[in-house]
């Protein structure tokens, strides 16, 4: 996302969202708003389903139709941090003059996802075209200079999701290949900053894999 200054006025309210449990964070959500179909749990070669999440498409001005991983291969997940809210987000995804969506944004009050992008299609959300092609993208709710917008439940979904990207593509769980968009050449972010706390979010996503079937 592009940087920006402003805070909503109320985003102290989320700070005590940091109490919430990964069990919470586990909880199926409930039916899609309208306008908006809920998207079934999806199983990976691998054998690990991802965790339940919601569709809302991006404009198609926003993201380059494609066929991965046929036409271009998926090797990496690209982490970031919106500097805006979940809902803001989501309109800016779906407004065609902004020419950036990513595959993926994770709420910060109780790890809901939505995703924006087909995985198969190449979401601009790096910067960077090569990386583009070969990245799945994934927007958490939050401004890099407060911490508490990375809330358990955020992390622990954020990091379910990984997983069963990683193991859907065949992506190796280090930071070689799972990495923050400040670490995409020629990019001028600085995204997931500072106060994203890297080891956490590494042991999550080799540890916690989504292995529910259904």
């Amino acid at each position: 996302m592009e940087p920006d200054p402003r805070r909503p006025a109320r985003r102290r309210l989320l700070t005590g969202a940091a109490a919430l449990t990964a069990s919470a964070a586990l909880a199926p959500f409930g039916t899609a708003t309208a306008g908006a179909a809920a998207s079934a749990r999806r199983h990976t070669p691998g054998g690990g389903a991802y965790p339940p999440h919601q569709w809302v498409p991006a404009s198609p001005s926003n993201l380059t139709t494609a066929k991965r991983p046929t036409q271009y291969p998926v090797e990496m997940v690209v982490i970031h941090v919106t500097q805006e809210t979940y809902a803001h987000t989501l309109k800016l995804f779906q407004n065609p003059a902004h020419k950036a969506a990513a595959h993926y944004v994770v709420r910060s009050s109780d790890g809901h996802l939505a995703q924006c992008v087909r995985e198969r299609d190449v979401a601009w959300h790096a910067g960077n075209w090569d990386y583009n092609t070969r990245s799945i993208g994934i927007e958490h709710e939050g401004w890099i200079d407060d911490p508490a917008w990375f809330t358990d439940p955020l992390y622990t979904r954020s990091a379910q999701l990984t997983a069963a990207i990683c193991d859907r593509y065949g992506i190796p769980k280090d930071r070689e290949h799972i990495i923050g968009h400040v670490e995409v050449p020629g990019t001028d972010h600085t995204d997931p900053g500072e106060f994203w706390d890297w080891a956490r979010y590494l042991q999550l996503v080799n540890g916690l894999a989504w292995r529910t079937t259904m």
